[in-house]
């Protein structure tokens, strides 16, 4: 194989896609493909794994051969690639057999350089297929979702295990399995099962920084889902719902109050599959309601916001759901309204017919995304942590950390529950002690409950109060749930000396904090760019393909940002590679050069800068300092002053919890004498914890490790000092 430089390969990334730099993994990948090795790449969604294959597909002589399961998917990676001039194509059962023969033809007289293909078209045995892909001198087997060959993974295909055959028949041609998420058990499977050989495991991080985390209760889930779309009506989303007669109910009410709605989902007619598809792609459709069962294969850079109406069955799906939201890189939302009672419904969807070991690997799997939703913690930790990357607690951007947090004492709602429990015998699920607690009239009530002095007494919280209660209760062992024939609520060894009042229980709570509006990094004209939309929907209209395929949002914003006036400056606009350039930029600079000639702006090019290099630490053995916002500062200088910590909350109108996360990052960039507040003796007992546990990114499992005359905001402290000093 013909060795390129990186220099050449950053010159191809421009040429062809328009983009200065590679993202994550994608340049060591291309390069393993290029030496000829196979490989195994595993990239969040929306990073840039098309790239890692379609590059090298470039590079290499003759075809490179995609396997791909979704024929949308296979469609909308074609139209992107004419977009950028590039001759691909697909094969699948949407087309007519003349259409079929026209693309096999192309194909062997070598016009085309990408060739989509799904599984089922690959037969274990067929002489006559493989000497057809003989005939078309493959350079590189390309074999997307590579996760459904592996029957560990959420989304089993068993056409994939056939997949193999290729490493057996084209032995000395490299093959690239690519997947968005893949855990290490499967991540061996699909080395195992495609018989690749000694291949380059390339794991970029799981984090998309960009897409903001919600967990909402699932009251009036309608009624706020069309609130949130009336607020970004100029948006593209996706909603996800677990029926098809939700997908359809969901839209039409969507569409009765003005919204731009379609469903989507199997039971529908191919040709109208396609047809709602297309029509979203190309805006004339604002949202999609899917199904959660059903994959829409959408590569839609411009999907503002993907919302789960319902759960979904496990971790990996929902990880790849709401990665269709903000492939351009752009803020996105991901929210989902979470109900118990969904979980419930999915768990008849984890029983595979004569496959108990696959039955329990579902059940398993749901049962985490349960855990998931009713985590009390930093949502992407969690993500991170379920996929093997470590993360630290707090990413400014879910709904746990967006919100301002307290420690509350509960003891006397929590015995109240238990009492509840014991009082009715032990012999009943959530659902019914919370009725009985909130002194329902309902005719399930045992009428001798009703006499019980216990009934009626939780009248004073709402339901979902009392259920995040029972949540907690069972994380922290007070009750424990059996699940025979029917689920019941007992009462723990620990539960019942709470209940005697020989112990307390303090619970941290979040309060929602008002919504904020975002701060816009780039400064441009809200009309310019509406403008410069409109252009690029005329001309998709024109090539019947996408607006996001003449070039993404991004791309829009840095010309309406930086106003770009000439050729050469127009190539430093992400996304305009030259054969853009030559096809669009004349049209586009129009637009820009009619906006700042009419305005009196020069352009603003030289404000665009380069992207930053990381630079090593000047002293790797000291903190940074922090660079810290006004708020914290004024923390900071209060408690210097000598105002308490409890003061300077009273004073401020904020949560003690939020103080002492101010304090706690000067004492990790070491501004701050952490024994100033942790008393020496107490700061040697936490350290020594920390250690021994090997805890370091979270404060709940520290605490249940020590004795209550530690709070949470000391062991907060000690640990920003542990990190800072280890």
């Amino acid at each position: 194989m013909t060795t390129y430089s990186t220099d050449r390969l950053h010159q191809a990334l421009k040429h062809f896609f328009g983009y200065d730099e590679f993202r994550l993994t994608q340049l060591p990948v291309i390069e393993s493909i290029l030496r000829g090795e196979d490989t195994l790449a595993i990239m969040p969604t929306g990073a840039g794994k098309s790239i890692c294959y379609q590059l090298p597909a470039m590079l290499l002589p003759g075809i490179t051969i995609v396997i791909s399961p979704l024929i949308a998917l296979m469609k909308d990676q074609v139209d992107a690639l004419l977009a950028n001039g590039i001759y691909g194509a697909f094969l699948n059962s949407s087309q007519s057999p003349e259409e079929q023969n026209r693309i096999i033809n192309d194909a062997k007289q070598g016009n085309i350089k990408l060739l989509y293909i799904a599984p089922e078209r690959i037969p274990a045995n067929s002489e006559t297929f493989f000497t057809f892909l003989r005939s078309l001198n493959p350079s590189l087997f390309a074999i997307d979702e590579a996760h459904c060959i592996s029957s560990w993974g959420h989304d089993f295909r068993p056409e994939y295990l056939k997949l193999a055959v290729l490493k057996k028949q084209f032995p000395g041609v490299p093959v690239i399995a690519l997947t968005a998420s893949a855990d290490k058990v499967t991540q061996k499977d699909i080395v195992e099962k495609l018989a690749l050989q000694r291949p380059n495991i390339f794991i970029s991080s799981f984090n998309r920084p960009n897409i903001h985390y919600f967990i909402r209760p699932k009251r009036n889930a309608f009624g706020h889902i069309l609130e949130y779309i009336k607020k970004h009506k100029d948006d593209s989303g996706i909603i996800y719902a677990l029926s098809r007669a939700s997908t359809e109910d969901i839209a039409g009410r969507l569409h009765e109050a003005g919204i731009k709605a379609a469903y989507y989902h199997a039971g529908m007619d191919a040709n109208e599959r396609s047809r709602v598809q297309e029509a979203f792609q190309k805006d004339q459709y604002r949202v999609i309601v899917a199904t959660i069962a059903f994959g829409m294969g959408i590569d839609k850079s411009n999907v503002r916001y993907v919302i789960h109406h319902d759960v979904s069955k496990n971790i990996e799906g929902y990880y790849q759901e709401t990665g269709r939201a903000g492939r351009d890189g752009l803020k996105s939302d991901a929210i989902l309204f979470y109900s118990a009672g969904d979980i419930i419904k999915l768990k008849s969807f984890t029983q595979i017919d004569a496959n108990p070991q696959q039955s329990a690997i579902s059940m398993k799997k749901l049962q985490l995304m349960q855990e998931f939703c009713e985590h009390e913690g930093c949502r992407r930790q969690y993500l991170m942590q379920y996929f093997g990357e470590p993360f630290p607690a707090y990413c400014s951007s879910c709904d746990y950390c967006l919100s301002a947090l307290e420690e509350k004492d509960v003891t006397v709602d929590a015995q109240k529950l238990l009492s509840a429990i014991v009082r009715t015998g032990e012999r009943y699920g959530a659902g019914y002690v919370i009725d009985f607690l909130r002194g329902s009239a309902s005719e399930k009530i045992n009428p001798a409950h009703k006499e019980l002095k216990t009934y009626g007494i939780g009248k004073g919280l709402k339901k979902e109060e009392w259920q995040w209660m029972v949540q907690q209760l069972l994380y922290h062992k007070f009750i424990d749930k059996s699940e025979d024939q029917y689920v019941t609520l007992k009462v723990a060894e620990k539960g019942w000396r709470l209940l005697k009042g020989e112990t307390e229980l303090k619970l941290i709570l979040k309060k929602e904090k008002e919504e904020v509006a975002d701060e816009e990094e780039l400064q441009y004209d809200k009309k310019l760019l509406g403008d410069l939309k409109g252009l690029r929907l005329d001309m998709a209209e024109r090539e019947h393909v996408p607006a996001y395929a003449i070039v993404a949002d991004n791309a829009l914003i840095e010309l309406a940002t930086f106003l770009p006036r000439s050729f050469d400056e127009l190539k430093h606009i992400s996304g305009f590679g030259d054969y853009k350039i030559s096809k669009y930029g004349a049209s586009f600079l129009k637009v820009v050069k009619q906006y700042a000639d009419e305005h009196e702006i020069p352009s603003r090019m030289h404000f665009k800068k380069p992207k930053k290099e990381k630079k090593a630490a000047a002293n790797p053995g000291k903190a940074a300092k922090t660079s810290a916002t006004a708020t914290q500062k004024a923390t900071l200088e209060m408690f210097m002053d000598g105002v308490s910590m409890a003061g300077i909350a009273a004073q401020r109108g904020l949560a003690l919890t939020t103080i002492e996360t101010h304090l706690s990052m000067f004492v990790g960039s070491g501004e701050l004498d952490v024994t100033r507040i942790v008393p020496k003796h107490k700061l040697d007992v936490i350290l020594k914890t920390i250690k021994s546990s090997g805890q370091v990114h979270a404060l709940k499992p520290i605490k249940d490790l020590l004795s209550d005359e530690y709070s949470y905001g000391e062991i907060r402290m000690a640990l920003e000092y542990y990190k800072a000093n280890s």
